[in-house]
């Protein structure tokens, strides 16, 4: 029997499911990116190319930026994507929120939107910007903020260097992770207006579909997986068994430590996981108390 031939003469490719996902291009596409490799994901980007290649051929990685992701998972254009609760809330997207996701552009943590005003400025609160202008990109939610506090003051859309504009207006809005980019522009913090990370999310719709959901939630567990072993070492030593009791007890672990006999029964051999800033007060101690053959390795994953 000959094989089904598609267009011009070529076999059709037989149908496949396929999970769309967006990614976000800026400020977070490297610490995503990083953060899928972990996961077990290698996704290849080109600069000339918003649509990245996969390892994984029941995905189909499309990259967006993260101010507008929120509503083409909404709209069903991709079924599910990574973006920012902050830009979720000033889309006033109704989507399904599958993972909160504990990381941003340079570290493992999660940001704040925060109302800062040059550092000679008069302002003290909130109240004192009434009638006065403030820019920032997250217009609506600014909005908000002020309406809750009974503030009335005009809210101007900023695109971008944000921390610039402070000179011009009465006070911004701008994201911040370590509030380093504030300090270093002369400026002075008033208020948090918004907190926010990442978070994976899901089309309403996708996330009815069974298999779309379990791909869906395979990847929440990775990327979460990856997360939890970034700051975490594996180590691992031998021990005689004169001094076995003494150094299970300086360790610390997720249940305990995994203890082996070795051969001919000369001693033993232990292993841990356990924080990577530990590692280094923990591996001297260790040497000291008799340890020997002591081994550290990184962690791509970590299933709780």
């Amino acid at each position: 029997m000959r094989p089904a031939q598609g267009g011009k003469g070529f076999p059709m490719t037989p149908s496949r499911q396929v999970l769309k996902l967006g990614i976000p291009k800026g400020s977070l596409e490297k610490a995503t990116l990083d953060l899928l490799a972990r996961a077990g994901y290698e996704v290849q980007v080109s600069d000339r190319s918003y649509i990245p290649q996969t390892d994984d051929q029941e995905l189909d990685v499309v990259m967006f930026r993260a101010q507008e992701m929120s509503r083409y998972v909404e709209d069903g254009v991709l079924d599910a994507g990574l973006t920012g609760k902050d830009w979720i809330a000033e889309n006033g997207s109704h989507v399904h929120v599958v993972a909160d996701l504990i990381y941003a552009k340079s570290r493992m943590c999660g940001v704040r939107w925060v109302l800062a005003v040059p550092e000679e400025s008069k302002v003290r609160e909130v109240k004192d910007l009434q009638g006065g202008l403030v820019a920032t990109e997250l217009v609506k939610v600014t909005e908000r903020f002020f309406k809750e506090r009974g503030v009335d003051a005009k809210i101007e859309f900023s695109w971008g260097a944000t921390e610039v504009k402070a000179r011009f207006v009465n006070a911004i809005v701008d994201v911040t992770e370590t509030g380093s980019s504030l300090r270093a522009n002369h400026l002075r913090e008033i208020a948090t207006v918004i907190c926010s990370n990442t978070q994976l999310i899901a089309n309403h719709k996708s996330w009815k579909d069974p298999w779309k959901r379990q791909k869906i939630e395979n990847l929440a567990m990775l990327l979460q997986a990856a997360i939890d072993a970034k700051e975490m070492v594996g180590l691992k030593m031998n021990v005689t068994s004169a001094c076995k009791d003494k150094i299970v007890k300086m360790l610390p672990a997720e249940m305990s430590p995994t203890v082996s006999t070795l051969v001919g029964g000369i001693g033993c051999a232990i292993e841990v996981i356990l924080p990577a800033a530990k590692e280094r007060e923990l591996v001297p101690e260790l040497k000291r108390a008799g340890a020997t053959g002591i081994i550290v390795y990184p962690l791509n994953k970590i299933v709780h």
